[in-house]
């Protein structure tokens, strides 16, 4: 890990569709993320899996590092041991809006299931939860597109020049 750079990390915890991580996989490279972790049960890019997430990946996943953990916890308790803040992406007691959060590098931002989201004992290891703002009827976005504008805002964040 660079000291230099403000790194950002994505944990991907049990993602269903692998056309979701294709398209995590495509944003993770435009916003230059250093590493995707795989846990769970999400797909990642080996064999049978490969074409469904290189159909929306369109090459990323050539470019954009990956490693793959069966257990979320024992992956978190490794990235904090490396001073790696955990930021959980989820709509929760005690989540502040992502436009109000200011980040400390290096991160890992963890998404969630399609469904249940991030479990909650991934939850209560997360240093900080953040939530995207709604302003429509729908409460939440598909992951893919949630974990973009996640990455978008923390990528401002990251290149902001400071006084």
């Amino acid at each position: 890990m660079s000291k230099q750079k403000k790194e950002i990390y994505l944990i991907l915890q049990n993602i269903r569709s692998l056309f979701n991580i294709g398209s995590i996989f495509r944003s993770a490279d435009a916003f230059s993320v250093s590493k995707i972790y795989l846990c769970g049960y999400s797909g990642f890019p080996v064999d049978k899996q490969m074409a469904k997430i290189a159909k929306t990946a369109l090459g990323a996943e050539k470019t954009v590092p990956f490693e793959h953990y069966w257990q979320t916890a024992t992956l978190i308790k490794k990235l904090k041991k490396q001073k790696i803040k955990i930021i959980a992406l989820e709509l929760t007691k005690g989540a502040k809006p992502l436009n109000k959060f200011e980040p400390k590098f290096p991160l890992a931002i963890i998404v969630g299931n399609e469904i249940l989201g991030i479990t909650k004992n991934i939850l209560k290891l997360a240093d900080e939860m953040v939530y995207i703002p709604m302003q429509g009827k729908k409460e939440s976005l598909n992951v893919a597109i949630a974990a973009s504008i996640a990455l978008y805002d923390l990528n401002l964040k990251r290149n902001k020049k400071t006084p």
